[in-house]
């Protein structure tokens, strides 16, 4: 079915109402909206991911970096994964109250999301909306999930830089986290760096930090923040400024590659229909003839 979506306003400057509605289209699924996702062209905006613990400043970081790219002229796009309402299953909408001084600027579009229970902190359509993001020509895509700890990777696969932010106290927890979380940063933030132990755990950071770590451009950075003053915040746009894209790098085939392997899981998934699952799985448990693999294969 052909879409009767205006997709070609989605380039008319500042034209945040369309986008919208645009992103509302994908995430619901409605007829067309494939045929809209065929139309969109390359983009040159970058995509920075903002991830860490619950409680690292996530939200306080990602309105700071809007102040550093609108005072630097840039367009800025957000994408806030929040956790989902166990009543209606939408957004929370904390990111909006705690970033109301961007939400009515020209140069900047926020929008929040539900992670509808989705693993790894993201949304189900977050790969599709992020490229309308792109298409509708912001410098900058932010995206700020959700904060589960270290389940919380999946950013990875999706973003040109990931900023995995830190608090003094996750001293404790660090050993916990060397494979995951610790493994998918391109920029550490220890944040709230006015807080007791700062230096401290900011030190043993950079230390334990062996060659393993670092990332494509050589070593990772090391950063002491204190977002909610927006202190430190400048040196860390600067980097992300200054930051080295290579579009035919292997790394970012790399990320394209999983991106393409997580849409084609999930026109997969669509086929399959969980609710009948549940049911037939449930009648060869009465009867005593369920076997989890023979079950699998008349879905692989």
């Amino acid at each position: 079915m052909k879409s009767e979506f205006p997709f070609t306003k989605l380039f008319k400057s500042g034209d945040f109402k369309t986008l919208s509605r645009a992103i509302s289209f994908v995430e619901n699924e409605l007829p067309g909206y494939e045929n809209l996702l065929m139309q969109i062209p390359p983009a040159s905006s970058k995509i920075i991911g903002i991830t860490g613990p619950p409680g690292a400043g996530k939200s306080s970081m990602t309105d700071a970096l809007i102040g550093e790219m609108v005072a630097d002229n840039k367009k800025v796009g957000v994408l806030c994964i929040d956790p989902s309402s166990p009543f209606n299953k939408g957004a929370l909408l904390g990111d909006r109250i705690r970033m109301s001084e961007w939400y009515t600027h020209p140069n900047v579009f926020i929008r929040s999301l539900a992670s509808r229970g989705a693993l790894g902190g993201l949304h189900p359509k977050i790969i599709e909306i992020a490229d309308l993001m792109k298409a509708a020509g912001f410098d900058y895509v932010i995206i700020e999930t959700v904060g589960v700890g270290q389940s919380e990777v999946d950013i990875a696969g999706l973003a040109d830089i990931t900023v995995v932010m830190l608090v003094p106290e996750a001293g404790d927890i660090i050993q916990t986290m060397k494979a995951g979380l610790m493994e998918v940063a391109d920029i550490f933030v220890v944040n709230k760096s006015d807080r007791p132990g700062a230096d401290i755990f900011y030190n043993h950071l950079k230390k334990m930090l062996s060659p393993a770590f670092n990332n494509k451009m050589g070593r990772t950075p090391v950063l002491k923040t204190i977002a909610s003053k927006r202190e430190g915040v400048s040196e860390l746009y600067t980097i992300i400024k200054n930051w080295k894209f290579d579009s035919l790098s292997r790394n970012h085939v790399e990320l394209i590659t999983q991106r393409v392997w997580s849409v084609i899981q999930n026109k997969k998934m669509e086929e399959i229909d969980l609710e009948k699952m549940k049911i037939e799985i449930e009648e060869l448990l009465k009867i005593g003839e369920f076997n989890l693999y023979q079950f699998v294969k008349k879905y692989a």
